[in-house]
């Protein structure tokens, strides 16, 4: 594989997983089927495994206890209104100035009175979770992200509602019965909550479900964004992670095709001209025949936006919406410091990288670790290492290898 054949070719990632953890269908029958058009519910005996290996009641007591966990990875709700954070929180002590870390004692009283404890962004800080997320956004090819619920028995954390992201429900303790009904705004975008249709929400809410089910341990329920769903407590503490998908959409395309053609429109003197001299321009008509020019200028700036236009700064949104494999500084300095020509060493996982184009004698190596100029004598090297995974030190050359073990791309065993 030549440096030219690697420009702009992502570095082979992880196999499909996760996905067939969280399904129990074949992975084409769910995209075809399922994926962003209906729910579907896959039992624990249709499943490979349980889900305690990612989380459990027992991760639900060391985070609020023991990792000084501040907001907003931590909130609590009642009777489907979310709770002040003042209610939870306090003061961090002598030492540590921070205002808003999570007392467990304050948690324990609100809980027993019936509140919902919400762990926000447990991609980040469970590792567990942490691990398995990375797989499934490769599995998937969107974004994810985890949060846990845990609710008391006979609650409801939060009402009827829908959420703009894609979610798997994965029940880890407890029992939780789900009421699940269609959407009353199809594939809602980030910017369009259920509070924008809050009494379609409340009315459809009172409509016989399309799903009624009870989760237990190791079930697994996916909803596509949109559908209604609510869910309550059943017999004891009921504990349930959802994983959010957030998927790109068509929209992702046209925002960048947009901006591609505003800035390739742009470079007409005729659009970068001011209006008249004493124009209003709160009077439209006033400028009717500008906006005509304008019109016309980006329709045909739009008409000549390639797919390559918006290669770019896709691949920088797919690299900004989730981290690689954690990288330990100390372990890589000493690795770094120690490398010999038959020392192995691999792409860091997740890293999503790629290679640019050549252009004046160098190219750029852009991932989740940042970029990387490389020479062009070290090119061909690269490339074959993006297409390997793997690699000797001595076919890199030392010099290169530990500029790339420094820069997080590349892992020492």
């Amino acid at each position: 594989m030549t440096a030219a054949e690697a420009a702009q070719a992502p570095a082979r990632e992880c196999g499909r997983l996760a996905l067939p953890r969280l399904i129990s269908c074949p992975t084409a029958e769910f995209s075809e089927r399922h994926w962003g058009r209906e729910p579907l519910l896959s039992r624990a005996e249709e499943l490979p495994a349980s889900f305690a290996d990612l989380f459990s009641g027992d991760a639900v007591d060391e985070l609020v206890s023991e990792r000084a966990l501040r907001t907003p990875f931590m909130r609590m709700a009642k009777d489907g209104a979310t709770l002040p954070e003042r209610a939870f929180t306090r003061g961090a002590g002598v030492g540590a100035g921070i205002a808003d870390q999570v007392g467990d004692d304050q948690v324990l009283r609100l809980f027993a009175d019936g509140a919902t404890m919400v762990l926000q962004g447990l991609h980040r800080v469970w590792q567990p979770l942490a691990a398995f997320t990375r797989d499934l956004a490769a599995d998937l090819g969107h974004p994810v992200q985890a949060n846990a619920y845990v609710t008391p028995a006979q609650s409801t954390g939060f009402s009827d509602h829908y959420d703009v992201h894609d979610v798997f429900v994965l029940q880890v303790d407890g029992e939780k019965r789900w009421r699940v009904r269609p959407p009353v705004h199809p594939a809602p975008m980030r910017h369009e909550p259920w509070t924008d249709h809050r009494a379609a929400v409340e009315q459809a809410a009172a409509a016989t479900p399309l799903v009624d089910a009870v989760l237990r341990p190791g079930d697994c329920l996916y909803l596509p964004r949109g559908y209604l769903h609510a869910a309550t407590a059943l017999g004891a503490v009921s504990t349930h992670v959802t994983i959010g998908v957030h998927p790109w959409t068509r929209r992702h395309l046209a925002d960048e095709a947009v901006r591609v053609a505003l800035d390739r429109a742009s470079e007409d003197a005729a659009v970068r001209a001011s209006l008249p001299l004493g124009v209003d321009a709160a009077d439209p008509r006033a400028w009717a025949g500008d906006l005509e020019l304008v019109r016309s200028a980006l329709l045909r700036a739009l008409g000549e936006v390639r797919a390559a236009d918006l290669a770019e700064a896709l691949a920088r949104r797919v690299r900004d919406a989730q981290r690689a494999d954690p990288v330990h500084p100390l372990a890589q300095l000493r690795a770094a410091e120690s490398l010999a020509d038959d020392s192995e060493v691999a792409l860091r996982p997740h890293l999503s990288a790629r290679l640019g184009a050549p252009r004046e004698g160098s190219a750029v190596l852009d991932s989740r670790a940042g970029a990387v100029t490389v020479a062009e004598d070290d090119l061909p090297a690269v490339a074959r290492l993006l297409e390997a995974g793997t690699a000797r030190v001595g076919d890199l050359g030392q010099p290169l290898a530990r500029q790339l073990v420094l820069a997080g791309i590349l892992l020492s065993p």
